[in-house]
């Protein structure tokens, strides 16, 4: 038995399924997921000590690539001082600060620890602020675990292959949760139209990464902010993965759309846990402890986050980064199409920033529906021969990849010839 398989049949006697988040377990795919040992820059290494060019990145965080010498630095020099106070720091002004100049949506900010803090309190301010109930959100877009949100949601629970909706969340939790088709400008307008007066907001993943990357359609984030401005309901973009993953504004500084509200974490942490969410001052004074809108974190604004964000954020403001992190991107992306159309496979590929998606169709998909039509189990395929070849992509059809800074141009050639090698078997 292998190292990794000796590994996961431990980790599944103590842990459920094995592993700490669902889509690690390789469900969808099948196999042995690969146990970690150590990462340094686009490649880490598995029990077994066999390295990978690793396209995942913590799942977006690791935008500088893994461990970089100067985000390390600042985790080891703030975890001297301690690990977490409870009472305020000046660093977390700092980060405020330095979101609130990157972002024009945002006056004030709120960090936590995670997304799913983020997006769970960004509706919770929404309704506070609105004195409304309903909520709207889109089919394949993952907001996070907060139980209102989960029905028909993205990520891992599209890749468990049974309904999406979580067990576990009582019918009365949903109720008040309108889940549409993502880009449908008409289901969106009707929507308003039956329960305009009720809708407290919209949430949505500006550009989707959690049912593989799918982009908006020209006038759909339009129609979100035209509605939600004419109805009186607030527009949450939630950019945990794409916020300065796409570009040094994110989707709202790619679109010029600015949202009510907008969360944030994964890149703002360097790999450190944080979330954060923010809006304009009149929408923030509704939080805790200025307004009734309640919400605390034992850990948020941890200093050793922020700190290893800090640093991260500035490496970010180095002139070119994202025009180079994009030029690798589609790099990888073209080199991927142009391999599997030499041996005549079916496949496309589309990127934005350091984001990336691949299909196993000729077209590239705009709604969820498109993207579960492809052929998933060629995917499955790609994916361990891939494996097998050194390289590591996401363990699902439903998720978007990342490329990292220190993806060259040495490290995209690889994965092209290793891609070539794999899709000559595969014709």
């Amino acid at each position: 038995m292998s190292r990794n398989a000796e590994l996961f049949e431990r980790a599944c006697r103590s842990i459920p399924g094995g592993v700490n988040s669902p889509v690690r377990a390789f469900r969808s795919v099948g196999g042995t997921p690969r146990f970690v040992a150590r990462a340094q820059g686009p490649y880490f290494w598995d029990a077994e000590d066999k390295r990978y060019i690793d396209y995942i990145g913590s799942w977006g965080p690791a935008i500088l690539g893994h461990a970089h010498p100067e985000v390390v630095k600042a985790v080891q020099d703030a975890a001297v001082h301690g690990l977490s106070y409870g009472a305020p720091t000046e660093a977390e002004i700092e980060i405020a600060e330095m979101l609130i100049a990157r972002l024009p949506s945002l006056e004030q900010v709120r960090l936590v620890s995670s997304g799913t803090e983020a997006t769970m309190t960004a509706i919770r301010l929404a309704r506070g602020a609105t004195r409304r109930n309903k909520i709207i959100k889109f089919e394949g877009c993952y907001h996070g675990h907060a139980d209102s949100l989960l029905v028909k949601a993205g990520s891992g629970l599209l890749t468990a292959g049974g309904d999406p909706t979580s067990a576990g969340v009582p019918p009365e939790f949903v109720a008040h949760t309108i889940v549409l088709d993502y880009n449908d400008i008409a289901g969106v307008k009707a929507a308003f139209a039956t329960h305009g007066k009720e809708i407290a907001c919209i949430i949505v993943e500006p550009i989707a990464g959690n049912m593989n990357l799918i982009k908006p359609i020209a006038g759909f984030l339009e129609t979100l902010r035209s509605e939600c401005t004419a109805h009186g309901a607030l527009l949450i973009f939630d950019e945990v993965m794409t916020g300065f993953r796409v570009g040094p504004q994110g989707v709202q500084g790619l679109t010029g759309i600015k949202p009510d509200i907008t969360t944030l974490a994964k890149v703002i942490g360097g790999g450190m846990p944080i979330g954060a969410f923010g809006a304009s001052t009149e929408i923030m004074k509704n939080i805790a402890p200025l307004g009734g809108v309640y919400q605390a974190g034992t850990l948020s604004g941890n200093p050793v986050a922020v700190a290893a964000g800090i640093t991260t954020l500035k490496l970010l403001s180095k002139p070119g980064f994202y025009e180079d992190l994009a030029a690798r991107t589609l790099e990888l992306t073209e080199g991927l199409t142009a391999a599997a159309r030499k041996h005549g496979i079916a496949f496309c590929a589309d990127a934005v920033g350091g984001m990336f998606g691949m299909y196993f169709s000729n077209t590239v998909p705009t709604t969820l529906a498109e993207v579960s039509a492809s052929n998933v189990d060629m995917f499955k395929v790609f994916f361990h021969a891939m494996l097998d070849e050194g390289v590591y992509f996401a363990p699902s059809a439903y998720e978007a990849g990342f490329v990292s800074a220190t993806h060259n141009d040495e490290v995209i050639t690889a994965t092209v010839a290793a891609a070539d090698r794999v899709f000559a078997k595969l014709a």
